[in-house]
């Protein structure tokens, strides 16, 4: 093999010029769209985010002036009272009684919803067949369409006269509670309104987070089956901390459907300004109910009433979804972003 010294005097090969790079592109606008169809689709979705902030602020701008005129006449505490006496000569109303079974009616349905619906959503995504998966798929999206009224009317007609068995057994083990104590009379209670709406926001906590299971990394599960992990070991240690966030977001989704849902309680619940102590004791109502039930035949200062109510409500809705945001962005590791 004949390998030849190069002389230290000999020129060094020839280099090859480095390719010519256009900066025009690069830095002209400094970051900013450059071409027509850029600045346009810029100018649209920058124009959406606008309009979006610019309606939510004229809903509370619309929500707060109203509800200041009625709150001016008010001779209760809007918050602590009992009452509903809106269309008085001296109005006399609050909240107490509705912010109560808006919250708790809500909290029982997502207590029922959000382990079922994860439940569903897990066999749908990894342990059903696909021949089973898909027409199941498509059922939980369909349950997702139905009115409310729908539900509303399948609440009072069949639910209602179906709970008393479940009402009697909840009284004989855990009537000592207090909580779950029945006293008979027709199981249309808070209870009963959860269960609805449990039923209600199950569809859309099934599907997104359907949706999210199936975008967990493949090739983590496949690791920690090679590695002898069993499918529920697999589940719990890949799938759920995936999709950690997608279950935050479904269930807020969820959760919001269940604290606005209007025409399903008023079919169903039978409206009493008391709190009960038990759950299963009839009467008490919510917001959303309220406000659809009474708007119609309220006067001037009622309906006024009835949207402070409603401000109620927006805010109490703003205040959930702000923390469920809180939730995710403290946990990003999970969200998937760097799978």
């Amino acid at each position: 093999m004949d390998i030849t010294p190069t002389s230290p005097t000999s020129p060094p090969p020839e280099k090859q010029p480095p390719l010519a790079v256009d900066k025009t592109d690069l830095t002209k606008g400094k970051g900013k769209a450059t071409r027509p169809g850029d600045r346009i689709f810029l100018g649209l979705s920058r124009g959406s985010g606008i309009t979006l902030l610019v309606v939510m602020a004229a809903i509370a701008l619309f929500l707060t002036v109203r509800a200041a005129s009625a709150l001016n006449k008010n001779t209760g505490n809007f918050l602590t009272t009992f009452e509903w006496n809106a269309e008085m000569p001296d109005p006399n109303f609050g909240i107490a009684v509705l912010l109560y079974g808006t919250v708790v009616s809500a909290i029982i349905a997502m207590v029922i919803a959000v382990p079922v619906a994860v439940g569903i959503a897990l066999f749908i995504s990894h342990y059903a067949p696909r021949a089973i998966a898909s027409p199941l798929g498509y059922v939980i999206d369909l349950l997702a369409a139905v009115p409310s009224i729908i539900y509303g009317l399948w609440g009072a007609l069949f639910l209602v006269p179906h709970l008393e068995g479940l009402y009697k057994w909840f009284d004989d083990y855990f009537g000592w509670t207090g909580i779950l104590e029945y006293n008979d009379g027709t199981p249309r209670s808070l209870f009963t309104i959860g269960i609805l709406l449990a039923i209600m926001i199950l569809p859309i906590i099934t599907s997104v987070s359907r949706e999210v299971f199936l975008q967990a990394p493949k090739m983590h599960e496949e690791a920690a089956l090679a590695l002898g992990a069993t499918r529920w070991e697999v589940i719990r240690m890949s799938v759920l901390p995936f999709g950690r966030s997608g279950i935050i977001s479904a269930s807020m989704l969820g959760l919001g459907r269940a604290l606005g849902e209007t025409m399903a309680v008023a079919t169903v619940l039978s409206t009493s300004f008391d709190i009960q102590t038990s759950l299963l004791d009839g009467g008490g109502g919510t917001i959303a109910q309220n406000i659809a039930s009474g708007f119609k035949e309220a006067d001037d200062t009622g309906r006024d009433a009835l949207i402070a109510s409603g401000l109620v409500l927006f805010v109490l809705t703003l205040l959930v979804n702000g923390a469920a945001r809180l939730i995710v962005a403290r946990r990003k590791e999970y969200s998937g972003a760097n799978a």
